[in-house]
């Protein structure tokens, strides 16, 4: 039993289902299928705490596969703290394979896990992650339910190697493309050297979106102190699980909660440390749309004021040299924290799942390896955070800065007379479809200042957002040796890409953004000191091309092909809103605000 019970065995919600003596039928039928399998009867009345654990594993989720033998030690751990384990499946969700892309999933799972948790006889829950878009739909179903809930990474796989090369998931394969348009190595190669990146079950070995996602939930306090990158083959992964699984129950006991946690001081921290990390370019939609479950408008200018500033300290790819192996052992999550702490960027006093604040949590967690993990006043990168670029265009549009390599910067953005900024002529492209089928026409005349534009690609127009935006230029150019162009887009990229493209640009073509107007030879100057993209052409010429199209009936864009896309695309809000489904949002709290009604 926990030190600061603050709830009475009568108090957990399981009793309205399991011990209900006002409803002995309703109650009767509660129980009577759950004893055919095993559990007593003593278990469900006894007043035991009802802990389910959402389980992402699945062989259609090979990130997350592990947690199918994980989870064991979570309930070993519920059960050695007195709970009783309900282990239930999250909607699947894998990021290289589902089409048209993963990101349709996300608010599907988060549907599937708010009728889960509020519908069902549980009292707290262990929210398994791992895969991209799994930790944002659990933590996202966690701010709407608020019941006691705890996030337990899968954990990273190992470092991948090519004898004395490290090689990181995602990242080699967005450099082995161009290796293969270069005819540097064949097709044969190409898979072999792509398939050395995952060397072990876990999720991706680099800084991309789940090792972004799930440090930003340790981060934001909803997961252990240090538990999100350890290695997935590591025992200290199983150890934690077990910790997990014994920590929910005393959460349980303590009525310790979600929006207790998730404060608008642990989303500015979350922005700090993504900062730092240098973080995936989906960070700030998955980011905004949990802080927005959780009651609060955190907005991709919070991004650029708060996080710009932050050095890059994290030697990790695709913004740094090594991989989560390595990051884990120079300290992990924590000493970045202590190095943002030290330097007096963290509010210190936000709460944690452990019951503590994470400035208590970070006593004695300073750096194991500065080539590794850097010290705050000795950085990879001054200014690493996000910039939220706007114009006549669009609102919003993002752009990481700790990925501007030296070749870029010095091909665009090293011009004495006018510094960090750049003009260019535009090819445009309507959906990946288009990219792959027209990207080596000669005739489009793509040389080594074009501007590769990419729409069609957000949540309403593929649907669900692709990750199109990084394009690589025309195999003629890479084999001159120019490997990158500037990159724009409605869409998002991979985080594992070290792609600076300029994403996620909303309102979107399909819904009435400016890239919808923009015709291939126009020209953009995108300026990073002024934080603006324009169209350089006059205000009158931009109107009668948006009057032209909403007399052709407005940006066309591919059909639906399932149920859910038509109505995911029917309520979904922008990527600088979070992508969250309009509806969604203004609930929140309901498993105390709304008890479900009796089903009998």
């Amino acid at each position: 039993m926990a030190n600061f019970q603050r709830i009475t065995p009568e108090q957990l919600r399981s009793r309205y289902w399991f011990d209900n003596p006002d409803h002995p039928g309703t109650t009767a039928l509660c129980i009577e299928r759950y004893l055919n399998y095993g559990i007593t009867l003593d278990e469900l009345t006894s007043g035991k705490p009802i802990i389910g654990i959402c389980q992402s594993g699945s062989d259609l989720t090979p990130c997350n596969r592990h947690h199918i033998d994980l989870v064991k030690r979570v309930k070993d751990g519920i059960r050695a703290a007195g709970g009783v384990p309900f282990e239930f499946p999250m909607h699947p969700i894998h990021e290289n394979v589902r089409r048209p892309t993963a990101a349709l999933d996300r608010n599907l799972a988060y549907l599937g896990i708010v009728e889960v948790l509020h519908g069902y006889p549980l009292d707290g829950v262990v929210l398994t992650t791992g895969c991209d878009k799994t930790t944002p739909a659990a933590l996202m179903a966690a701010a709407t339910v608020n019941i006691p809930a705890i996030v337990l990474s899968g954990g990273p796989m190992l470092n991948g190697w090519r004898g004395a090369e490290r090689v990181g998931s995602g990242t080699i394969i967005w450099e082995l493309r161009k290796r293969l348009a270069a005819g540097d190595i064949d097709y044969a190669e190409f898979l072999s050297r792509a398939s050395d990146s995952a060397p072990s079950i876990g999720h991706c070995n680099t800084m991309g979106t789940a090792s972004t996602m799930n440090s930003m939930a340790e981060v934001l306090g909803m997961s252990l102190p240090g538990s999100a990158v350890i290695p997935a083959p590591y025992k200290e992964r199983a150890m934690v699980a077990y910790d997990t699984g014994t920590r929910i129950v005393d959460m349980v006991w303590e009525d310790l909660r979600p929006l207790d946690i998730l404060t608008r001081e642990a989303f500015e921290n979350a922005i700090v440390a993504c900062s730092a990390l240098g973080g995936s370019s989906n960070a700030p939609v998955h980011i905004n749309a949990i802080a927005r479950h959780a009651g609060i408008e955190i907005n991709n200018d919070d991004w650029q004021r708060l996080g710009h500033e932050i050095p890059l300290l994290a030697n990790v790819m695709p913004a740094g040299a090594f991989l989560c192996e390595e990051f884990y052992r120079a300290g992990g999550v924590p000493a970045i924290l202590h190095e943002l702490q030290t330097a007096g960027k963290l509010h210190s006093d936000a709460l944690t799942v452990n019951g503590r604040s994470i400035g208590d949590n970070l006593q004695g967690r300073e750096t194991q390896d500065i080539d590794v993990i850097c010290r705050y006043n000795d950085p990879l990168v001054n200014h690493a955070g996000f910039l939220n670029l706007k114009g006549n265009l669009f609102d919003s549009a993002l752009m990481k800065t700790s990925v501007i390599s030296r070749d870029f910067r010095e091909r665009f953005l090293n011009d004495p007379n006018d510094p960090e900024a750049f003009e260019g002529k535009v090819v445009v492209f309507d959906g990946s479809e288009d990219y792959h089928a027209r990207i080596d026409d000669p005739a489009l005349n793509i040389d080594a200042r074009t501007i590769l534009v990419m729409r069609g690609a957000g949540p309403v127009g593929h649907p669900g957002g692709a990750e199109v935006v990084n394009m690589q230029p025309p195999e003629a150019l890479i084999k001159q040796g120019i490997e990158s162009l500037p990159c724009l887009g409605d869409g998002r990229q991979s985080g594992t890409s070290g792609s600076p493209s300029i994403l996620n640009a909303s309102p979107e073509a399909a819904t009435g953004g400016g890239l919808a107007l923009l015709e291939s030879g126009d020209r953009l100057r995108v300026d990073l000191k002024r934080g603006e993209v324009q169209l350089l052409i006059e205000a009158s010429e931009l109107e009668a091309r948006r009057e032209r199209l909403a007399q052709q009936g407005g940006y066309r864009y591919p059909g639906h092909q399932t149920p859910w896309q038509e109505i995911q695309r029917s309520m979904v809000e922008p990527l600088d809103r979070g992508m969250t489904l309009e509806p969604a949002t203004k609930y929140r709290d309901v498993a105390r605000r709304h008890p479900p009604r009796d089903n009998h």
